[in-house]
């Protein structure tokens, strides 16, 4: 028997998890009643899950859409792992909330005697791996090791309460990315670089270098894939005039969806920039361009001849109607030219930017250089429902960016100081 909180993230550590929290349990998060992870979709950033899909259930006789979405859920004791084959997450628009259902079915070696019953003082503990599995620890009131966590504040995320991997080391990953971050803005002015695959770091010429000099500076080899940075951070920089505010030079690129529909999907890029491309506005004579910014306020734009539309979303109770809802680019027809799913955009988002730190930078040439502010934006405890509010806009080649004085709404942000 595990018999103490230490002995619990040693456990935990063994069987994979680099992030650890904890709930306090209700009386009414039980099996029977599900357990409920909060009042938006925040609990989406902590706990890694598959596709959203939508599939119909019998409620009282009257038949309901249900969205849901598996979670690799597995119970841990001493000797190894139970896969809880039926575990997922179950969200609820309308309120809106997310609670998790299916953790004792199919699972023999459960804890049945504690998540089956309504007392006060449980907790569940959840080991996130880096491989998007999830480690489930339950201990009963009476259990001292709950004892043992209420006795003292831990940080609080949403409903949870993120712990450290060792109790003798309550440095947090946000810590160590201030530190980091601390660090580089002591070099002052830097010269721009770009980490190669071997590790090295290369000189890089181009303009767009702030990014990858900041990347190259935490070790954060350049990639395409849609996951955190440094130790589950999202780390973004962009360019200021100067460092006495937020203020961003251009819009700030949140995340980069490939569309999932419409004729850049069903005929390709190639039809998509022949009807919609137009020809390169600095006079190069064989390049055409996409491009101009879009939100469901504007009208066409007048290079493209595109407006963009979103449906199953409500701005006035800034609800979610239909998780089957997109947001779209049409042309004057109606006829739509591309398209990215609520379900799509919600995963890459809720995968990349649980937390994110936005540093600003300052850059010079010649030579290229970049130095970067005291000052970052720290952002946790984001939702979709959020990203959602905020004015959104397309930025041909960008991806989804918003508005420069509009970004931040996008998540719940605190100011963070390097110094």
């Amino acid at each position: 028997m595990v018999a103490s909180l230490a002995q619990l993230l040693d456990l935990m550590r063994h069987h994979g998890a680099y992030r650890i929290y904890a709930k306090k349990l209700a009386p009414n998060d039980n099996s029977k009643n599900q357990i409920y992870l909060g009042g938006d979709f925040s609990a989406l950033n902590i706990i890694p899950h598959g596709d959203v899909i939508t599939d119909n259930t019998t409620v009282a006789g009257a038949v309901r859409d249900r969205a849901k979405a598996p979670v690799d859920f597995y119970w841990i004791d001493e000797t190894r792992r139970h896969r809880a084959p039926n575990a997922g997450l179950i969200l609820y628009p309308k309120y809106p909330e997310v609670r998790m259902s299916g953790f004792l079915l199919g699972c023999k070696a459960a804890p049945s005697e504690i998540m089956r019953v309504r007392d006060l003082g449980r907790v569940l503990f959840f080991g996130i791996t880096r491989q998007g599995e999830v480690l489930g620890y339950a201990a009963a009131a009476t259990n001292p090791i709950a004892a043992e966590l209420t006795a003292r504040d831990w940080p609080m995320v949403g409903v949870f309460q993120e712990l450290p991997l060792t109790l003798g080391d309550t440095s947090s990953p946000r810590e160590h990315l201030l530190t980091e971050l601390r660090r580089i803005y002591q070099l002052q002015w830097i010269a721009s670089q770009k980490l190669a695959r071997d590790g090295t770091k290369a000189p890089y010429a181009a303009r767009n270098g702030g990014g990858y000099t900041l990347e190259a500076e935490l070790g954060i080899m350049p990639n395409g894939y849609a996951e955190p940075d440094f130790m589950g951070w999202e780390v973004k920089q962009y360019g200021v005039r100067d460092f006495s505010s937020f203020r961003p030079l251009s819009p700030v690129t949140l995340m980069t969806p490939e569309p999932t529909g419409g004729i850049y999907r069903t005929l390709g890029i190639t039809e998509f920039m022949k009807r919609f491309g137009y020809p390169d506005r600095a006079g190069i004579s064989d390049r055409i361009n996409f491009g101009g910014r879009y939100d469901c306020q504007r009208a066409s734009n007048h290079l493209t001849g595109l407006r963009m539309i979103m449906s199953g979303y409500d701005p006035l109770s800034g609800k979610i109607t239909d998780l089957d809802g997109w947001l779209a680019l049409i042309d004057a027809s109606g006829e739509i030219a591309a398209s990215w799913t609520f379900k799509g955009m919600m995963a890459h988002w809720n995968r990349k930017h649980a937390q994110a730190a936005y540093v600003p930078s300052l850059s010079r040439t010649p030579p290229p250089e970049y130095r970067y502010g005291a000052n970052v934006l720290l952002c946790e405890q984001t939702d979709f429902l959020l990203f959602l509010r905020v004015r959104l806009r397309m930025s041909g080649g960008d991806g989804c960016s918003v508005d420069p004085e509009a970004f931040h709404p996008a998540v719940r942000s605190v100011r963070g100081m390097v110094i």
